[in-house]
């Protein structure tokens, strides 16, 4: 591999490098970079345990949508806006979070009826 030279045009001088630590003690603008504040407290993550433990026990759910109509299926995976349940003998469905009024495990439509 060639050695590269620095090709610098006349009438540009080098900067003087020695004095930029001085530079940064003197400068009351001169700061070092902060961490990433934290998110808030306001968000817990609830909603994300709950689907992944759904999802990895492959719970029956019953989705009650807000035009009241219920689907029945496991949810294979979910997104900030989305939720995918599948279904046993009908078609696999991306279910908009806006458009669920509540969700919640089949056995439990089961226990309250006995």
């Amino acid at each position: 591999m060639p050695n590269r030279k620095l090709i610098r045009p006349s009438g540009f001088p080098l900067p003087n490098l020695s004095n930029l630590s001085d530079r940064r003690e003197r400068s009351p603008s001169f700061r070092f970079p902060t961490r990433r504040k934290q998110a808030s407290g306001d968000q817990t993550n609830a909603e994300s345990f709950y689907y992944l433990k759904q999802m990895g026990s492959r719970t029956p759910m019953i989705v009650r949508l807000a035009n009241g109509e219920e689907l029945f299926g496991v949810i294979e995976w979910y997104d900030r806006n989305s939720v995918k349940v599948n279904r046993d003998g009908a078609p696999n469905l991306l279910v908009m979070k806006h458009a669920i009024k509540y969700m919640y495990k089949a056995e439990e439509r089961s226990r309250s009826r006995s």
